[in-house]
């Protein structure tokens, strides 16, 4: 059998794959702070015929050798995060971070997830929380008589209450990086999880040591630029029909081959 057929094959799965990150890029086009995701394609082992560089006479050698590739796969789907667009939405609880760095939040098991969608609320207890529930880490508590909540580009939350001839600070946002945040775990739910890959958490204030900045009133928009997206979607479109033909040209070759006497 050709090995063409199956080089194809792979070169077929690996379309369908970056098609599926294409498609979760432009489904998440209106996520507030989604990070697309890239396909990275890796060549697969090569059969080696003749070796570079092997001998072939008492003085002379191979100059290039003769090695025969098997195909295509898929290594990885990595995580880009460049920032997204700010707009602005004038809620007070809307936050979004200008630069590098992600919220804390805390699960419901206690240990901490990451995130960039700055879209707070609060709860019946009157703690900052994520559009799931879980608290801010650390956790920080509006109280009812707050009015005029502020978030300080530094992460310093106060409010005025009354009888208090100034503000009063409530509680500090802390921004979390990662040495490399590519490694992450996406969980789901705009929340990421430390892994080996991207090392432990680096926690401090809003502006230090190279973390962003926060806006209050704002929210980071996902970074997928559709226009470029749809460029992906045509190219593994044609990259799937390219390698489609070339089995259906195979087995036309076969089929000629079977026909001779």
């Amino acid at each position: 059998m050709f090995r063409s057929l199956n080089i194809a094959a792979t070169g077929m799965a690996a379309q369908e794959m970056h098609l599926e990150g294409v498609s979760h890029n432009i489904a998440n086009a209106n996520t507030v702070g989604f990070k697309k995701q890239r396909a990275d394609f890796q060549d697969l082992l090569y059969q080696t015929v003749r070796a570079p560089g092997a001998p072939t006479g008492p003085t002379t050698m191979s100059p290039t050798g003769l090695q025969i590739g098997n195909g295509v796969r898929v290594i990885g789907m990595v995580k880009l995060f460049e920032q997204g667009t700010i707009y602005t939405t004038k809620n007070p609880l809307d936050v979004a971070i200008e630069g590098q760095g992600f919220f804390v939040v805390q699960q419901p098991d206690g240990t901490p997830a990451y995130t960039r969608n700055g879209g707070l609320r609060l709860d019946a207890d009157g703690r900052i929380v994520n559009a799931e529930g879980f608290p801010l880490d650390p956790p920080i508590s509006i109280p009812p008589e707050a009015v005029g909540v502020s978030i300080a580009a530094n992460g310093t939350v106060s409010a005025s209450v009354n009888g208090q001839p100034a503000p009063v600070e409530l509680g500090q946002l802390s921004i979390a990086t990662f040495v490399n945040p590519a490694g992450l775990n996406a969980a789901g739910h705009n929340l990421y999880l430390p892994t080996a890959a991207s090392g432990e958490a680096q926690l401090g204030e809003p502006g230090s040591d190279g973390r962003g900045t926060l806006l209050q009133g704002a929210l980071e928009k996902a970074n997928v630029d559709i226009v470029e997206e749809m460029i992906g979607l045509i190219s593994a479109q044609r990259a799937y029909e390219i390698n489609s033909k070339v089995i259906t040209t195979a087995d036309e070759m076969l089929r000629a081959a079977s026909q001779m006497r």
